[in-house]
């Protein structure tokens, strides 16, 4: 019993670095957007623990912050300026 209530502590326990799929869900995107936004270097390289690559939840906040608002990029009209 103690070795499965440890695995759930080691599941439930924050993590800082997630892989590319969970990345991806992380920020809410695909793999294949998350790709691309690794191309367009939007989003930071992985760090490597035993090459295994890993992303941090911190570069990918960061990533996530510097994406326009839709109020950014949508055209303005005569009544947004009231």
């Amino acid at each position: 019993m103690s070795r499965s209530l440890s695995k759930v502590r080691a599941t439930s326990l924050p993590r800082r670095g997630l892989s590319r799929e969970e990345a991806a869900m992380y920020l809410g995107i695909s793999g294949s957007t998350f790709d691309e936004m690794r191309l367009n270097g939007q989003i930071e390289p992985p760090r490597l623990i035993k090459g295994r690559k890993l992303w941090d939840i911190r570069d990918l906040d960061m990533a996530f912050d510097a994406l326009p608002r839709e109020s950014d990029i949508l055209p303005r009209t005569s009544w947004d300026d009231d």
